[in-house]
């Protein structure tokens, strides 16, 4: 007797669970508030041999902030990566325990508890964007507001005395802004909508440049509206003699133009026009001109017996760190002078931490860019990717140049090594990034996991 077979339906496989982990970000989180205040303590140790007596206050007043931005994210962006909001707590928490070392050097010019005000602001303005910026998507209907927005800030401080040989500031009594700060954010947004918009067009082949290139220039009426804005914002800058900044700007849109066409062309055309700027400028401007030949020979001022320039004395400060630095408090990176909190801050971390603690700040940063870069391939939308990649290039080329600059790889540009320097405006711009990319990745991994739980 033959029985029938019957064919029984395969085990239902339940679909993986995209995981949260606002867990492990609460982790890292007190791990890096923690962090901040035992190199509090170290310098207070080192400087008086007693703990300050504000590190209680400066702990705590940290670890609310951090709270609070975590509170936001669990609530508003559950699927967001991780490691950007820590990572951001943690450098900007070194960067207040530099400044404080530097302000007991000069207690004249205290600039710490500025930066913990402005700290705050940036703060209040993460946790603003995260809240209340349901879809990154929505930045895309405001393209042509944020370019406007952008070039006003960047005119705007022409009409202000220059400082320190730029005029990028903004000063009305005590306070002080540097509206470029800004506009880099703004025309990441303009950058990334307009390239979404027209990267179909911009991909497509049109008049040949530099045949080896492979190079195919799309038309003008798609091409010329975005290269209008950059060279107009690039020409005032030029005016402020701000060249760190038009150096970013140029970074950033042949990055933005390269990833939405795929065409490696464009990198080669960049690497030779900021060549033939970069020598025009430096040859022709004097203020450039002066940081250039400062770059060729940086111990030119000891030989003619005027003493060590500001780059001379932050290589010596590189130099006396050593693998394992002199620690917190030890150093004597105030003998560079009036941009020892800002500009060169860097050099206190490499004469202090050594070579082993400024590697870590720089696989902190390269962490934070990998991450946004990560948002970017992850998320769908050509807008969502070009924004989220911007914003990481944003970062990158401030910590190379900066990096760079004070550490006598390239001439200095004069900017702010993100989270870690003083300046108010460059970090509230920098938790803005920081909650833009956390926008941007809640929503790829969002996404993913409504996709798999369907």
């Amino acid at each position: 007797m033959t029985g029938t077979r019957v064919a029984s339906a395969p085990p239902t496989v339940p679909a993986a669970r995209v995981p949260r982990r606002r867990g492990a970000e609460l982790a890292l989180l007190v791990l890096a508030v923690l962090l901040c205040v035992y190199g509090y303590c170290a310098v207070g140790l080192a400087r008086h041999g007693s703990v300050p007596p504000g590190a209680a206050g400066y702990g705590a007043g940290l670890g609310l902030l951090a709270l609070l931005a975590h509170l936001a994210v669990r609530l508003r962006a559950p699927y967001a990566d991780p490691l950007p909001l820590p990572i951001a707590v943690l450098l900007n928490g070194l960067g207040l325990v530099l400044i404080y070392r530097l302000d007991l050097e000069t207690p004249h010019d205290e600039a710490a508890p500025a930066q913990l005000i402005w700290s705050t602001a940036g703060v209040a303005l993460f946790i603003t964007v995260v809240l209340l910026l349901r879809d990154h998507r929505l930045l895309q209907r405001y393209a042509y507001v944020s370019v406007v927005a952008a070039l006003a800030l960047m005119i705007v401080p022409i009409f202000f005395p220059a400082v320190n040989g730029a005029r990028i500031w903004i000063r009305f009594g005590g306070l002080s802004i540097q509206p470029g700060e800004f506009a880099k954010v703004l025309l990441a947004v303009f950058f990334a909508s307009y390239l979404a918009a027209n990267r179909g067009a911009l991909a497509g082949a049109g008049r040949t440049v530099l045949r080896f290139t492979r190079l195919h220039l799309p038309t003008g009426r798609v091409l010329g509206p975005v290269v209008a804005i950059w060279l107009l914002s690039v020409g005032v800058l030029v005016l402020e003699r701000d060249l760190g900044t038009s150096l970013l700007f140029f970074g950033l849109f042949v990055t933005l133009l390269y990833v939405a066409t795929g065409r490696t062309g464009w990198i080669a055309v960049g690497l030779l026009l900021a060549a033939l700027g970069a020598y025009a400028v430096g040859s022709f401007e004097p203020h450039v001109h002066g940081r250039v030949q400062d770059w060729l020979d940086p111990f030119a001022s000891i030989d003619a017996g005027a003493g060590p320039n500001q780059l001379a004395q932050s290589l010596f400060a590189f130099a006396a760190g050593g693998m394992l630095g002199a620690g917190l408090g030890s150093g004597h990176s105030i003998l560079i002078g009036f941009a020892a909190k800002s500009d060169f801050i860097l050099a206190t971390a490499g004469e202090e931490l050594g070579l082993a603690g400024l590697c870590a700040v720089f696989v902190l940063y390269a962490l934070l860019v990998e991450r946004g870069y990560r948002a970017g391939l992850d998320v769908r939308d050509p807008f969502g990717q070009l924004l989220a990649i911007g914003l990481a290039t944003i970062i990158t080329l401030q910590v190379f140049v900066i990096a760079g600059g004070v550490m006598g790889l390239i001439p200095l540009t004069g900017m702010a090594m993100p989270f870690l320097a003083q300046g108010g405006s460059s970090v509230v711009t920098n938790w803005i990034i920081v909650a833009l990319l956390i926008r941007v990745s809640d929503s790829a991994r969002g996404r993913l996991a409504a996709r798999e739980g369907g």
